[in-house]
């Protein structure tokens, strides 16, 4: 069997010691001979591995004691609508800076959900190529919340900094955070957060789970009408258990959290891998005159990195060939075109050694 380079943005590459360890483990776990996937939720055995796996994303991160850690469903998308219903209990108005078509979709359906949204700044006039400058950032008078995505997926565009959502009259109102794309990338202060959730199915683990950390403060702010399954405030007080979770997904996070402490040696390790293989790539796009990247270099994504080729009428044999070089799922997305490579933390170092190598020979062959 061979292994090639994954540069999906997801579903995305795992560890392959993950793989392996859950591939021993499959059939018979540590004994039981049964597999996770076919345990009670409710089982002893079970809960252990949440538990464990909480603890060990709570010591990665830091995650300080007053702050529940939610693992639920829905995709990250589901929380386009859970953290308006959370957080909008007491009146006001959802805000939002749009950079890109996540953001985007969040403010479309608090739109669609209560009727209005405020939008506090937008990258939409440069292209979605620089971030709005924090002095940009403008809520509305009565902002219950300010919504940021830090890493815009598809556009490859990531904040310089962490935004503030202070209103005019000096009140500091909590920001929500979509940290699908980055979390687990590198060190993260939490507490700069009143909610922070994530998809798992690019840093945390595979598809089906979602991971959600909210302040215990702001598990009050609810609307009546939320259903219960959205409740912040009800998932915490089950354990995340209110029904039956994505249980194998949650295990195969645990073990992506392991490796990550007992592998990698933490977060501050993981970001120094991380800031290697972006500069790589980056120095290689930008010293060529075959491929380029839009995005000012100040908000240049890690994690996604977009380019394109100066000719277009290459893109089908450059991804013909790397496909067969076993670099795999670089097709930019429909939106916008061109390739992405998103390097997650489980694309080792050598895929972006390899891919830049490719590159080049496909320049001097093809450009």
């Amino acid at each position: 069997m061979t292994r090639h380079y994954n540069f999906c943005a997801g579903p995305a590459a795992l560890p392959t010691a993950v793989l392996e360890r859950a591939q021993r483990e499959m059939l018979d776990y540590q004994g039981r001979g049964l597999s996770v996937m076919e345990m009670s939720h409710r089982s002893g055995e079970y809960v252990a591995i949440a538990e464990k796996a909480e603890a060990d994303l709570r010591s990665l991160l830091a995650v300080p004691d007053n702050y529940r850690v939610l693992f639920t469903q829905g995709g990250a998308t589901q929380q386009f609508a859970a953290v308006p219903y959370n957080l909008l209990g007491q009146g006001g108005t959802a805000n939002f800076v749009e950079t890109g078509i996540w953001g985007k979709k969040a403010i479309q359906e608090a739109r669609h959900l209560f009727g209005g949204a405020h939008v506090a700044a937008s990258s939409v006039a440069n292209g979605h190529t620089k971030v709005p400058s924090q002095e940009a950032i403008l809520l509305s008078d009565d902002a219950a919340y300010l919504h940021v995505t830090p890493n815009e997926t598809i556009g490859g565009l990531a904040y310089d900094y962490t935004p503030r959502g202070l209103r005019g009259d000096g009140v500091e109102v909590p920001l929500v955070a979509d940290l699908s794309s980055t979390i687990l990338s590198g060190p993260l202060d939490v507490s700069d957060y009143g909610i922070i959730y994530a998809g798992a199915q690019k840093n945390i683990g595979p598809a089906g789970l979602v991971l959600v950390i909210v302040r215990d403060d702001l598990l009050d702010r609810a609307r009546g009408d939320m259903p219960t399954l959205f409740s912040y405030r009800e998932l915490a007080a089950a354990g995340s258990m209110i029904n039956t979770p994505a249980t194998y997904s949650w295990y195969l996070a645990g073990l992506v959290f392991e490796w990550l402490k007992d592998d990698i040696g933490g977060l501050v390790a993981m970001d120094a891998i991380n800031a290697r293989k972006a500069a790589k790539l980056y120095a290689a796009i930008d010293q060529s005159a075959l491929y380029s990247n839009p995005i000012a270099v100040p908000n240049r994504s890690r994690m996604n990195v977009p380019f394109v080729l100066a000719d277009d009428r290459l893109d089908g044999d450059f991804l013909r060939e790397a496909d067969a070089a076993g670099l795999l799922n670089l097709k930019g997305h429909r939106s916008v075109g061109g390739m992405r490579a998103s390097l997650y933390n489980a694309v080792p170092e050598a895929a972006v050694d390899a891919l830049v190598a490719f590159m080049a020979d496909f320049e001097q062959r093809r450009g």
